[in-house]
């Protein structure tokens, strides 16, 4: 009983409030507004909780585990309070993802209910080579682990500059390490948790109820799919120890004058990454149309029409709008880190903007090819549905929220003002969803469109400019936690366990952990589909919708 009171309350309620916020969203999904559930929303809540496990899976935080670090102000992951958080989140955090997953699909509904006879087992829909090189990819970060309970540690020794002539001058010293038996306990029980969790949400997917709106097939189809995605998210994460375990082994003694060293392990763990995004899983039958369900009517037939294409092909190059700039930032890192996270700020700005742009275009593209004067221009009742509007509400409430915290704790610590880059950055972006925004609002109806297309394809692009400002107000509000941890140390004062924080000691858990959920929500936000929109928008007024 002691030690339960000595547990934090931050460290319980953020875990409970996680998992709430998942399960709601999990919830929504299944039960879409205005159809209930149905095999099309069954698939897209599984592709959710495969999107939101693998987020929540990043071992980015404790890659420098068991590393003391030679400059004394950087941050460590070496005690207990900062292994703990570091390794429980994405450990567990996949796991309960999956499990939520599993525990939001609803329960049976009908008076009558259909039995199923057959015993389930994990074996009975466990997808077996994908079991077998999980399997492997376990087995292999284990040996990994018990490699660096035979390592040593040794001390960090500061960086100094020495001369060794007239003109030559070298660095010497480098990072430490902790005794190589605590690295491989941290991470063998992490390694454990995983194994053992895992093999309990397959024993959940396995015995959950049968879902009413599939048949058996599918119902045994889409327990495969659910192990499919959880297999190759703890896959990622099994192989991510491994790196850590690598990244400790590699690490030179700086007392030996040997600074370069190489982590084999991570590009063993790039190619477990690699291969576990190719393996997709199956495809409920009953999803897409076929012989097993009837064909679409009303708007559905309207996505035939060549404009509707158009406006779906976007989808994918939205995403390549947005990984250019991701991609050129890698090459400039180095110039991104000593902007002092103003650079960051800017790389978020320059990808929202340019998925902006590849919409405007999208819109003059429609309007060049498909445009008519006589056509009626028709807008949508509600261009933007209540969850999404909702969402950017909230996102804008929480970049204006961290940017007055960010200002006041750099107007306590003397500091200039931290907001100005990041608050022009995001205008900057707001700005660049004008364009894009008038242009839907007064292209020319499509021609020979049937009947409520035109106000469909405004909806979506409305829809997809939205969740832009939205992911990029998020992002940015995680950028000024994960960059200005100092001044929110000075506005709070105190970590989750009571003890006063130095703003100049470094990074500050509390800040970097919640600018890292940010960052992950504004992901999340960001890949929102927009293909059941079409369906629900309704069609427009005859007298009040049609512009003029």
């Amino acid at each position: 009983m002691p030690v339960l009171l000595n547990v934090p309350p931050m460290l319980l309620l953020g875990p409970a409030i996680a998992a709430l916020l998942v399960y709601a969203v999990l919830r929504w999904v299944i039960w879409a507004p205005g159809t209930g559930t149905s095999p099309q929303t069954v698939s897209e809540h599984g592709l959710w909780v495969g999107v939101i496990g693998w987020l929540a899976s990043s071992l980015q935080g404790a890659m420098t585990l068991g590393i003391i670090p030679a400059n004394p102000s950087a941050s460590a992951v070496v005690g207990a309070d900062s292994i703990i958080p570091a390794l429980a989140w994405p450990v567990l955090g996949c796991l309960g993802v999956h499990a939520l997953g599993q525990v939001s699909y609803p329960g049976p509904r009908r008076m009558r209910r259909q039995a199923v006879l057959s015993v389930r087992r994990i074996k009975d829909f466990l997808p077996r080579r994908l079991a077998l090189t999980t399997a492997a990819i376990f087995v292999s970060a284990a040996a990994a682990i018990a490699r660096t309970a035979t390592l040593p540690g040794f001390a960090a020794v500061a960086p100094t500059t020495v001369s060794d002539g007239a003109y030559g001058y070298y660095n010497s010293g480098g990072d430490g390490r902790i005794p190589g038996p605590e690295v491989a306990a941290w991470l063998g029980g992490a390694l454990l948790v995983l194994a053992v969790g895992t093999w309990l949400v397959l024993w959940l997917i396995g015995r959950r109820r049968q879902l009413e709106s599939l048949d058996a097939a599918d119902n045994a189809v889409l327990r495969t799919i659910a192990m499919n995605r959880l297999l190759r998210t703890v896959s990622t994460v099994a192989a991510g120890l491994a790196v850590i375990a690598g990244n400790f082994a590699a690490r030179p003694d700086p007392a030996q004058q040997t600074g370069s060293w190489t982590n084999f392990a991570g590009l063993a763990a790039t190619v477990v990454l690699l291969v576990m995004w190719w393996w997709r899983p199956p495809r409920l039958a009953s999803a897409g149309l076929g012989v097993r369900n009837r064909p679409e009517s009303g708007i559905a037939t309207g996505r035939q029409h060549p404009a509707a294409r158009l406006v779906s092909s976007l989808g994918a190059l939205l995403g390549l709008a947005a990984a250019v700039p991701l991609v050129a930032g890698a090459f400039l890192a180095p110039v991104i880190m000593a902007a002092a996270g103003y650079g960051l700020a800017g790389l978020v700005a320059l990808m929202g903007i340019c998925v902006l742009l590849v919409i405007a275009g999208g819109e003059l593209v429609l309007q060049r090819n498909y445009g008519s004067p006589e056509a009626p221009r028709t807008w949508p009742r509600q261009p933007v549905n209540a969850a999404l509007l909702t969402t950017a509400v909230l996102a804008l409430l929480v970049f204006l929220a961290a940017l007055v915290v960010t200002t006041a704790g750099r107007a306590l610590l003397a500091e200039d003002p931290g907001w100005v880059p990041v608050a022009l950055f995001t205008a900057g972006t707001c700005v660049a969803a004008l364009p894009a925004f008038l242009r839907a609002r007064s292209r020319q109806g499509v021609r020979d469109a049937p009947r409520g297309l035109d106000a469909a394809l405004r909806a979506i692009t409305v829809h997809r400019i939205v969740r832009t400002l939205a992911a990029t107000l998020t992002a940015q509000a995680g950028v000024l936690l994960l960059t200005q941890t100092n001044a929110w140390a000075a506005v709070f004062g105190s970590d989750a366990f009571g003890d006063a924080v130095d703003p100049a000691a470094g990074s500050w858990w509390p800040a970097t952990l919640a600018g890292a959920v940010l960052a992950a929500s504004a992901l999340v936000i960001a890949i929102i589909p927009v293909g059941g929109l079409a369906r629900k928008t309704p069609a427009p007024l005859p007298r009040k919708e049609v512009a003029a």
